[in-house]
């Protein structure tokens, strides 16, 4: 007979009127080839794809569309802003990937995940553009997924002003450190989930391996968002794999209810009110 444990399965994740069984993201970008990334979208069994939409990140030195490459009945494409330093630029850049989005009738035409970027060699959100941009494609009629710092206080305000999630980084993109800050992670989590606890929060970037995913899931994430760990991994394939069993379990780990960490050792076995025996009694 099966046992509990072994029937649990995660609750959807909800983002705006979408609801998916996967609660991990991936990206699209820096495979070696369109078909490695297709095997790795398998075997991470994400639901949901980011997809850069300026056309030069579309189609390879060989002619191939990335588009091609994905199985638009099987997955949600999340179009992104990547790439853009001004707010002007993301929005424009928003609206092609809508357009393109709904010529192609996929369901992920309407959304975006906001990147305004402060300059090439940090890669960290630029706090201003964001708003601006999170503003202005609300009122387009956008539901729109921010990325941000880890700063809490940041993080409130973009939900204040009607962002679907909020996106906050584990670490700078591409950069394998994973999660530097738990605790201002888990007071992202604390603002924007204490009057609305179904808010969906979902880290994204840094994730360099899948310790770093299940990390982000136990301080109480939604999801994780991550492109690099797997497409630069020696063997992309068995990184994904990797990633898809991490989330699951660190969903149900942060669910499960951890023992509380203590400063001394506490027996596994009792120490006193034992049955003693002796050889030959």
């Amino acid at each position: 007979m099966a046992t509990e444990s072994a029937t649990l399965s995660a609750e959807p994740l909800t983002i705006g009127g979408r609801s998916f069984t996967s609660r991990l993201f991936v990206g699209t970008g820096k495979y070696d080839t369109y078909d490695r990334m297709r095997d790795a979208l398998d075997a991470s069994g994400c639901e949901v794809v980011t997809v850069a939409v300026r056309r030069e990140r579309l189609v390879n030195e060989r002619g191939e569309s990335l588009l091609d490459f994905i199985d638009t009945n099987r997955y949600t494409i999340l179009p992104n802003t990547a790439g853009c330093f001004t707010s002007e630029d993301a929005i424009r850049v928003a609206h092609l990937g809508r357009e393109l989005l709904s010529q192609m009738g996929n369901p992920g035409a309407g959304w975006v995940k906001l990147e305004v970027l402060s300059d090439t060699k940090t890669l960290l959100p630029d706090p201003v553009g964001t708003l601006e941009a999170t503003r202005q494609l609300i009122r387009d009629g956008f539901e729109v997924l921010v990325y941000t710092s880890d700063d809490p206080v940041m993080a409130r305000r973009l939900k204040d002003i009607g962002a679907s999630s909020v996106m906050p980084a584990g670490s700078p993109i591409g950069s394998g450190q994973g999660v530097l800050n738990p605790l201002n992670i888990s007071l992202c989590l604390e603002m924007l989930k204490k009057d609305e606890p179904a808010y969906p929060v979902i880290v994204d970037a840094g994730v360099g391996g899948a310790g770093d995913v299940c990390r982000a899931m136990e301080l109480g994430a939604d999801g994780v968002l991550l492109n690099t760990a797997i497409a630069h991994a020696k063997d992309p394939i068995r990184m994904a794999q990797a990633m898809r069993h991490a989330i699951e379990a660190g969903y149900h780990s942060a669910r499960a209810g951890r023992i509380p960490r203590r400063r001394y050792a506490s027996a596994s076995s009792p120490m006193q009110d034992t049955i003693s025996w002796i050889p030959g009694e």
